[in-house]
C-alpha cells in the first residue's frame, strides 16, 4: 500500500545518506531517531530529529528509500498496520474496552476449541472426508474439514493471542508487587544511562558502524529503531532496539557510546516467564517466519474463517427447517441470518474497497490515512443496510456478486494508477505485488463461485406437514 518505495535491505549507501541528511538539517539537535525498515519492503527508512530548547528551528521528520537513500513522498497510509490492530484495538472505541471485548471473545473461543476437541468423535475421519454436490452435507464437510485441518493453528493462535493480552486479563501479579504498572516497565526493561550535553564537540561514529556494533551488542538481532542523544556532543548516547523478527530473540535496548562505540549498558537478561510470553508472543505474530511459514499461516487464517462462515451459514439453515412455518421465520431467526450477510458479505467487501481508497484517494487529501480506514466501515455499514432491505437469497447473490467485482478491480485499478501492475511486477519478479494481485484475483473467483452457487441452489422440498402447514398460513 506504499508502492513509491521499493524492496530490498537497508544499504550502507542509505544510512551513510541518512546522516549527512541529520547532520544537514540538524546539527543543533537534541536527539535524532531513525527507523530501520526489514527487506520485505513497504516501509521507508524513517528519520527524524527534535530541537534543543531555546535553539532556532524546528523539529522535523524525513523518509527515505531503504536502498537509494533518496528522499521520497511516501502517501499518508496505514496500511497493513490498521488491519492488524483492528484484530485487537478495533476502531472508533477507546483501546482498553476494545481489547476487553476481544479477551471475552477469545476466551470464548477457546473454550469452544477444547470443548469441540473432546465432543467430536469423528475429528480423524472428517479430517478426509469431503464430499462434493452433496448440498448441505458438502458444506458440513467443509466446515468440518477447515476445522480440523487447522486445528492446531486454531488453538495456537487462540491461546497465545491471551497470552499477548495477558495483563489485560490478569494484572493482579503487577498490582500485587508494584505500586504501578509504569514502576513494573522500569523494573522489566531498565532504563538506559542519562548524560547532559557537555558542550564539547566531537563526531558520532559512522552510522553504518553504529548499527554493526549495535547488532552485535543485541546477540546478532537487527536493529530496528535508533536514538541518538546528543548527537555531535562528547557525550552522546546511542539507544538501539531490536527488530522482533527472531523467535525468542532481544527484547531489550543496547546503549552505546556514540563516539566511542562503548557499550554503556548491555540488553538486560529476560527470566524463564518473560522468555516463556516472548515465545508465545512471537509464534502469534509470525513475524520470525519466512515465506513457506507465512503462507502456511495465512492459508490457516483462511480456513478458519472458512470454518466460521461456514458455521454460522449451517446453523442458519438446520434452524429454518425446525421452524413451524420455515416461509415465515420469527424476528430473532432473520436477525441472525441478515447479521451473517452483512458480517461475511460485509467485511470482505469493506476490506477491497480498504485497498481501493489506498489507490484512488487524491495523495494530498487532508486525514487521508483515516479515510481509507473509513471508507472499509462505509462500504460495510451499506452493506449491513442493503440485506436489511433485500430478500435473503437476493441479498446474499447481490453481496456477493459486489465482492467478487470489488476484488477483480483492486488489481486492475493497481495498473492504472502505478508503474506495479501485474505484468510489469511479473517482468520485473516483484513477488510482494505479483503475489497480492494474485490472492486479489483469487478472492475475486471465489467469491463469484460462491455467488453462482446461491443463484442456482434450490431448497429441497418442505416435509409433507411443514409444506400443508406453510400452505395453510398462505
Amino acid at each position: 500500500m506504499r508502492p513509491e518505495l521499493g524492496n530490498g535491505a537497508v544499504s550502507r549507501e542509505a544510512l551513510d545518506r541518512a546522516a549527512v541528511h541529520l547532520s544537514a538539517k540538524a546539527q543543533d539537535a537534541a536527539h535524532w531517531t531513525i527507523s530501520l525498515p526489514l527487506g520485505r519492503g513497504g516501509e521507508p527508512l524513517s528519520i527524524s530529529w527534535e530541537r534543543r530548547e531555546g535553539v532556532m528551528g524546528a523539529s522535523g521528520e524525513a523518509k527515505l528509500d531503504p536502498v537509494s537513500g533518496q528522499e521520497v513522498a511516501v502517501r499518508d497510509t496505514s496500511g497493513g498496520w490498521f488491519l492488524y490492530r483492528f484484530h485487537y484495538d478495533l476502531h472508533y472505541m477507546p483501546v482498553m474496552w476494545a481489547r476487553t471485548l476481544v479477551c471475552v471473545a477469545a476466551l470464548a473461543m477457546l473454550v469452544a476449541v477444547l470443548s469441540g476437541i473432546v465432543t467430536h468423535k469423528k475429528i480423524f475421519a472428517d479430517f478426509f472426508l469431503l464430499r462434493f454436490g452433496k448440498g448441505q452435507r458438502s458444506w458440513l464437510d467443509a466446515h468440518n474439514v477447515t476445522a480440523v485441518l487447522a486445528l492446531p493453528f486454531h488453538l495456537m493462535i487462540t491461546y497465545t493471542g491471551l497470552v499477548t493480552l495477558l495483563f489485560t486479563l490478569m494484572p493482579w501479579a503487577i498490582t500485587a508487587n508494584f505500586p504501578t504498572t509504569d514502576a513494573y516497565y522500569e523494573a522489566a526493561f531498565p532504563p538506559g544511562p542519562k548524560a547532559e550535553a557537555r558542550g564539547k564537540t566531537a563526531s558520532l561514529l559512522p552510522l553504518p558502524e553504529l548499527v554493526g556494533r549495535a547488532k552485535a551488542a543485541l546477540t546478532g538481532d537487527d536493529p530496528g529503531y535508533i536514538a541518538i542523544s546528543n548527537p555531535g556532543d562528547a557525550n552522546a548516547i546511542v539507544e538501539a532496539w531490536p527488530h522482533y523478527d527472531r523467535l525468542a530473540g532481544t527484547r531489550s535496548a543496547v546503549f552505546l557510546n556514540g563516539v566511542t562505540g562503548e557499550v554503556l549498558q548491555a540488553p538486560s537478561t529476560a527470566g524463564g516467564a518473560r522468555v516463556t510470553q516472548t515465545v508465545m508472543i512471537d509464534l502469534h505474530a509470525g513475524r520470525f517466519s519466512g515465506p513457506v511459514l507465512r503462507w502456511l499461516y495465512f492459508l490457516s487464517g483462511i480456513g478458519g474463517t472458512v470454518m466460521v462462515a461456514s458455521g454460522l451459514v449451517l446453523w442458519t439453515v438446520k434452524r429454518r427447517a425446525k421452524l413451524p412455518d420455515p416461509t415465515r421465520p420469527h424476528f430473532g431467526f432473520r436477525l441472525v441470518e441478515r447479521l451473517n450477510i452483512g458480517v461475511i458479505a460485509g467485511s470482505c467487501a469493506g476490506i477491497a474497497v480498504y485497498f481501493l481508497a489506498n489507490r484512488l484517494l487524491p495523495l494530498d487529501v487532508a486525514n487521508r490515512a483515516d479515510w481509507e480506514i473509513n471508507s472499509l466501515f462505509i462500504v460495510w455499514g451499506a452493506v449491513f443496510v442493503w440485506t436489511i432491505a433485500r430478500p435473503t437469497k437476493r441479498a446474499w447473490l447481490e453481496a456477493l456478486s459486489a465482492c467478487a467485482a470489488l476484488y477483480a478491480l483492486v488489481p486492475a485499478v493497481n495498473a492504472l494508477t502505478t508503474p506495479r501492475g501485474l505484468i510489469p511486477s511479473l517482468i520485473a519478479g516483484d513477488w510482494v505485488f505479483v503475489g497480492f494481485d494474485l490472492v486479489m484475483l483469487a478472492m475475486a473467483a471465489a467469491c463469484a463461485f460462491t455467488a453462482w452457487k446461491v443463484a442456482t441452489h434450490k431448497p429441497k422440498a418442505l416435509p409433507r406437514k411443514k409444506r400443508m402447514t406453510a400452505e395453510a398460513a398462505l
